[in-house]
């Protein structure tokens, strides 16, 4: 009956942690994609006010969008090694 007890308690314990792990990865998930696109819309703004990002890549403007996906993967390494 302990044997039965002490399993019940540790698939418990494994059960919760998963889901706080889950919970704690959908959150830096969300907080990446926000951070993210207000990387992008700051650029945008600012840095680039002559040059619209989202108009060019959907002309079709290869370069736009490696510059766009250049600024995520940065702001994705950002916020990795933060949470190191």
């Amino acid at each position: 009956m302990t044997y039965n007890k002490n399993m019940n308690e540790i698939m418990q314990n494994l059960f919760m942690g998963s889901l706080y792990n889950l919970a704690l990865n959908l959150t830096y998930a969300f907080l990446s994609l926000v951070l993210g696109i207000v990387a992008i819309k700051v650029i945008d703004k600012l840095l680039l006010p002559l040059i619209d990002l989202e108009e060019e890549i959907q002309k079709g403007n290869l370069a736009a969008a490696i510059f766009t996906s250049t600024i995520l993967i940065f702001v994705a390494i950002m916020i990795s090694s933060t949470l190191k």
